[in-house]
């Protein structure tokens, strides 16, 4: 657990990054502080502007406050197998506990916020701050009496209204509500924020306890279904929980996180929007859903699917790497220039510019995705095979031209080869549609596409005296991209050239035992400063250590990861191991698919004693094109 001291960060400095948890309705995610503040709320989608915005420095530190008033300590947990928290302060005088929730069954757009005095008495803070588009536009607040008589206060600007209820309504106090209460043992207090279209009325009130009730049995139905039988099982229950509340349930898009600008180095400017939907994450991300033959869920991806056929509807050359939730083009990327930043990291943006780059990997994950839940049962459709056929026809005629890479580099675009890699895994996979499956198409040019981009990465992709893959064909660099290989099943994991390149991975890429994702001092980006371990790049290396044959330093570097998580299981983008905490966007969905990932890997690897020495229960890789 982490705790809330009586020392805590003053107004002027944030919490770290893992002293916040995540609710969500599964339309959006707000950002709750160790303290008892929301700080970061997108209403009502997770690409929509902020009402609460105290995360990135907004001048007026607009947030929703329900905490100790005084020296107190907290911990917190999820409610087990949902997204639902419980925050329990203890202070001299008293203890409390405090239920955060977004109700996922109620259609409306709720936070849900209960106070249950446990013992004694403890004094509480009540703050309500609301400022609409970023922190930019202070609203008109008012009380008012609902239909059915109780005394509400509603916020609301252009488009927004909010309405906060409960017992204890805050006092407005110069454009700001603050109030202090006492919570005393055997009280129960239920507060609720809902947000509704500006010009629609006040709405009749919800049951908190109903709503509780709903959202825990439905979450915990769905993780029922969950099992790995590892050591890690608690670890990726809660990464799918994550990604679970990362995908939109009405449209099917699938965030990469639901925040922008959390900065990957502090006080730099590498600060990026996340909450859209890239292709390639949100593949990744329905792979992990899916599961395996072992615990199949092919439905999952059906959403998703229908999503993509949406968004990419029309001419393949006017295929994007990213959208909006619900399939929008239109990403321009802005400078919030009233937002100090997190950590006075500056520039704040929302909006992303490289939604107009080549990343020629991302065909490769899609069709990578659509293959597995099909294999695994999903059934298909003939508009879902066209696409597919629709897309590598493009592909066909780009997959030579540099990209931007999977990293979606501001330099100069370059053959990576990653990115090649997996425009072989797009022909593959459709190779297997037609063998294994039965559908049409051109088969035989397929397979000589597959031959041929297979034979460009080896010949211009491969460095043979030093006996590694490199990052693209103009340099002797390595990039933690090449970890995926024999995930995508282009290369045995014992492979030799395998083993070369994660040996020349470590010698380079390793920053206190974890994973950079490349040297950010080669200039290859085509950005200023510095980065700390990628933490999906380390969770690849433990598939790669896996698949190697290096079971005890698979295990020992996932022990080490797994630890890194918050008190709640929660991952960010990347770690600074200098000042040991987290960095960049969080919850990152990246992060969580590649722990689920690395823990099928390790439960697919795990070696089995035998007549006292250890075999491993599966090959090292699925190298079926050498």
């Amino acid at each position: 657990m982490t705790p809330s001291t009586p020392d805590a960060p003053p107004a002027t400095e944030p919490l770290r990054i893992e002293q916040y948890a995540i609710i969500g309705d599964r339309r959006t995610v707000g950002l709750v502080g160790i303290d008892g503040s929301i700080d970061w709320l997108c209403l009502p989608r997770f690409d929509s502007a902020s009402c609460f915005s105290a995360l990135l420095a907004d001048p007026d530190r607009s947030r929703w406050l329900l905490g100790a008033a005084g020296e107190h300590t907290a911990t917190r947990r999820y409610v087990a197998g949902t997204n639902v928290l419980e925050t329990t302060i203890t202070t001299a005088s008293g203890q409390v506990r405090v239920t955060d929730v977004m109700p996922t069954g109620d259609r409306r757009s709720d936070v849900v916020r209960r106070i249950e005095g446990i013992r004694g008495t403890v004094r509480m803070c009540h703050a309500f701050v609301v400022r609409f588009d970023y922190g930019r536009i202070r609203p008109w607040v008012h009380r008012l009496c609902r239909s059915d008589g109780a005394e509400v206060i509603v916020a609301v600007a252009g488009p927004d209204k909010l309405v906060l209820a409960g017992p204890r309504l805050p006092r407005a106090v110069d454009s700001r509500h603050e109030d202090e209460f006492d919570v005393d043992q055997g009280e129960t207090l239920d507060f609720s924020l809902t947000w509704i279209p500006s010009h629609r009325d006040v709405p009749v009130p919800l049951d908190p306890t109903v709503e509780i009730d709903r959202t825990i049995a439905e979450e915990q139905r769905w993780s029922a279904q969950v099992h790995l039988d590892s050591p890690y099982d608690a670890a990726v229950t809660r990464s799918l929980l994550t990604l679970r509340a990362l995908t939109h349930q009405d449209t099917g898009g699938i965030v990469a996180a639901p925040t922008t600008s959390l900065p990957e180095e502090l006080g730099g400017g590498r600060n990026w929007d996340y909450r859209y939907s890239w292709l390639r994450d949100a593949a990744l991300t329905v792979q992990t859903m899916i599961g395996t033959e072992e615990s199949a869920s092919p439905d999952q991806a059906k959403p998703w699917r229908d999503w993509l056929l949406r968004a990419i509807a029309g001419d393949p050359e006017d295929m994007q790497v990213m959208y909006t939730v619900d399939g929008g083009r239109h990403l321009p990327e802005i400078e919030l220039d009233h937002l100090a930043g997190y950590a006075s990291s500056k520039p704040v943006r929302i909006g992303n510019g490289a939604v107009d780059q080549r990343q020629t990997d991302v065909v490769g994950e899609v069709i990578s995705a659509l293959s597995a839940a099909r294999s695994l049962g999903l059934a298909e459709t003939q508009d879902g095979w066209s696409l597919q056929r629709t897309l590598v026809g493009e592909l066909a005629r780009t997959w030579h031209l540099p990209d931007h890479g999977i990293w979606e580099i501001r330099g100069p675009e370059r053959h990576f080869t990653h990115s090649r890699v997996m425009a072989w895994a797009a022909f593959d996979r459709m190779v297997l549609g037609v063998e294994e499956h039965g559908f049409d198409g051109p088969v035989h040019l397929w397979r000589d596409l597959r031959s041929r981009i297979r034979a460009e990465v080896l010949d211009h992709g491969y460095d043979a005296r030093r006996n590694t893959f490199t990052q693209h064909d103009a340099t002797g660099e390595v990039d933690a991209s090449l970890l995926l290989l024999p995930l995508v099943g282009f290369v045995a994991g014992d492979d030799p050239r395998m083993t070369g390149t994660i040996q020349a991975i470590e010698a380079v890429l390793l920053r206190d035992g974890l994973v950079l994702r490349y040297r950010t001092e080669t200039g290859v980006d085509g950005l200023g400063g510095d980065e700390s371990p990628f933490l999906a790049c380390s969770f690849w290396l433990v598939s790669a250590y896996a698949l190697a044959g290096r079971y005890d330093d698979a295990t020992a570097l996932m022990d080490r990861l797994v630890g890194l998580g918050n008190d709640v299981g929660l991952f960010s983008e990347e770690y600074d191991v200098g000042a040991h905490r987290m960095v960049g966007n969080f919850p990152q969905a990246f992060t969580h698919l590649a722990l689920v990932q690395a823990a099928r890997t390790l439960a697919r690897c795990a070696p089995v004693q035998s007549v006292g020495e250890s075999v491993h229960t599966s090959r090292n890789g699925i190298d079926r094109h050498k």
